[in-house]
């Protein structure tokens, strides 16, 4: 008897480690997708990112399956937050933009200058992560060839290391600032997706200010200002405004 126990316990306490392990949840909940159990896909999904872990994919996956169950707000904010962590991925922006066409607020967009287009679109080239390594690498990269320069005594050679070396390190500082950016940015939560089906938007922090516009559930939004239960925000067109703090989702 002491030994079946001994033998449930163990085998008792290997399938709940496997329970626990988030790769094989995320398996669970691929399957269950693929089956078409949408919501036990995204009740998987939700408990692994509870536990701390986040992906890309897994952002991505858990806003198909709320897509698939016409739950278009929270698969706009998964995809959002799968586009955070692996900026410029087409199959991520691709499923967006269709999420995106089926919310009631169609803005258009304010025009941006154009070195600011180019430089989000750089940060788009590379996830957060890729940045950081590309500054590390080029930041070992520097020493080296500092050291060959030193070492060398051709001056042709010289000069070709030297002008290898100013080019590392215009790497080293894009790539740095990029990385520091992406994880302020990633850090801050400025911008956050409507989970209010209609929302005025009020004029000043106050229940009795006058309604300025109205917008729906699903559109993103950025946020600038916080007082008491208050935040002000704007949106894609520079419109701004208050509203009660509870109706938005941080990406």
């Amino acid at each position: 008897m002491k030994l079946k126990t001994a033998l449930v316990i163990v085998f008792a306490g290997f399938y709940l480690t496997l329970s626990a392990n988030p790769q094989v949840d995320y398996e669970k909940a691929n399957k269950a997708y693929m089956a078409g159990f949408y919501e036990n896909a995204i009740s998987i999904y939700e408990r692994i990112l509870e536990n701390g872990i986040a992906a890309p994919d897994l952002y991505y996956n858990l806003g198909n399956a709320y897509f698939k169950i016409d739950d278009i707000p929270s698969a706009i904010l998964n995809y959002e937050r799968a586009l955070k962590l692996d900026p410029g991925n087409e199959d991520y922006e691709y499923n967006l933009s269709v999420a995106n066409n089926k919310i009631v607020d169609k803005i258009d967009v304010l025009p941006e200058l154009f070195y600011i287009r180019w430089w989000k679109s750089l940060k788009r080239l590379l996830s957060p992560d890729g940045w950081a390594k590309t500054a590390l690498l080029t930041f070992t990269l520097i020493f080296i060839t500092v050291a060959i320069f030193l070492l060398s005594s051709r001056m042709w050679a010289r000069k070709l290391i030297f002008s290898f070396g100013i080019l590392l390190l215009l790497i080293n500082l894009i790539s740095g600032i990029i990385a520091w950016q992406t994880y302020r940015e990633a850090k801050d939560q400025k911008t956050a997706i409507i989970f209010t089906p209609t929302l005025p938007v009020k004029s000043s922090p106050d229940e009795s200010s006058i309604d300025l516009f109205v917008i729906h559930e699903g559109l993103k939004v950025t946020v600038i200002d916080k007082i008491g239960e208050w935040q002000e925000i704007r949106i894609a067109n520079g419109s701004k405004g208050w509203i009660k703090a509870g109706q938005i989702k941080p990406i």
